[in-house]
């Protein structure tokens, strides 16, 4: 479906089918450590989920196209968050690797109009894929009237 934005698709799907993708173009470089780095410090454990990496892309990608790089959040002023920078500084890389994301002049990084357009591509498949399988006919599922079943309640 051309035309819909990335906000306008289920947040899950839309992360999923961008893994997927950076998965299957095979050209996002993935560190070595990944299957033994923990992502915070309260963790004992590497994630679990194997591709991992590809979804943190596919989700900071989906932020930089949201939100945008680094700026005020509209009248109110910027909040520092602290977090582990490695995985995020590598995300970034690997992402700028597939010209997606940029550096912006004004300091951080941007959404190249190359990402934007591949975002904008994959968000209509998953919008396509769910309208497809969510314009059903309401009667599709549905048993014959006199065999359905009703609950009486005292």
């Amino acid at each position: 479906m051309p035309g819909v934005p990335v906000n306008h698709v289920n947040q899950r799907d839309f992360v999923r089918a961008l893994a997927a993708f950076l998965k299957k173009s095979g050209k996002l470089k993935v560190p070595e450590w990944v299957d033994t780095v923990k992502l915070a410090k309260h963790k004992e454990l590497a994630p679990y989920v194997e591709n991992w990496f590809y979804t943190r892309a596919g989700s900071t990608a989906r932020h930089l196209y949201l939100q945008g790089g680094a700026g005020r959040n509209g009248v109110m002023p910027s909040h520092f968050g602290r977090g582990f920078k490695s995985v995020l500084r590598r995300v970034l890389q690997a992402l700028e690797g597939l010209k997606i994301v940029e550096k912006d002049q004004d300091g951080g990084r941007k959404l190249t109009p190359q990402g934007q357009r591949d975002l904008d591509r994959i968000a209509g498949q998953v919008a396509a894929a769910n309208k497809k399988h969510w314009n059903k006919p309401c009667w599709v599922n549905t048993l014959p009237h006199s065999e359905k079943k009703t609950k009486i309640r005292n």
